[in-house]
């Protein structure tokens, strides 16, 4: 039923860039640790960047455990879902890297998402995902659910902070500079957003 894929292309790639949900689930290292399932919205916050490297952003929260596995281990899985059209699932299962604002490598990732503003969602990080292993499956027992619109819940809260102000808010959280069982998560202060890259 499910096939291995040695690239991110094709059908496949069209499959994923498609969706307007996905989830991503990293754990940390510790046998106790708590094991950390997200959903993934906001159209234009997911992007391919070649046939074995995907990217997201990673947008303000009131955690973050994605951040502090992939800094401690990096491993994650992300998948999608067909909830539309013939079923599917695929998985992309990697090594994950969070790109915070004051990497150089910061500016050019930010030019992959040309179809979304970050500015009003609190940008807190770039994660980049290199592929080690693609694999879809049947997806048979996935509802049919239709998408309407996205949320502007998050944009609407997000848009009053500038940088200054959302550090401050990241600081009086208790798991987004530490992840819930105490690893690092996101360094704060909060740099400045740089902006995309000329070239």
């Amino acid at each position: 039923m499910g096939k291995t894929h040695e690239r991110i292309e094709g059908r496949l790639r069209t499959f994923i860039e498609e969706q307007p949900l996905f989830f991503t689930a990293t754990a940390p290292l510790g046998d106790d640790g708590t094991i950390n399932l997200s959903p993934k919205g906001v159209r234009g916050s997911f992007a391919v960047i070649d046939e074995l490297t995907v990217a997201y952003l990673d947008f303000a929260g009131s955690n973050a455990e994605t951040v502090a596995h992939l800094r401690e281990n990096g491993r994650i899985t992300l998948m999608w879902c067909a909830f539309q059209g013939p079923p599917n699932i695929v998985r992309v299962h990697g090594r994950g890297e969070p790109v915070f604002r004051d990497d150089p490598r910061f500016p050019g990732l930010l030019d992959h998402f040309p179809e979304v503003d970050p500015t009003p969602h609190g940008l807190r990080a770039i994660i980049v995902v290199t592929a080690e292993l693609v694999r879809d499956t049947c997806g048979y027992a996935v509802p049919f659910m239709s998408y309407d619109e996205d949320r502007s819940l998050h944009a609407d809260r997000f848009r009053r902070e500038d940088d200054e102000s959302l550090s401050a808010y990241f600081e009086k959280k208790p798991d987004i500079a530490t992840s819930i069982d105490g690893l690092p998560g996101v360094p704060l202060p909060l740099p400045a957003m740089p902006s995309p890259s000329a070239g």
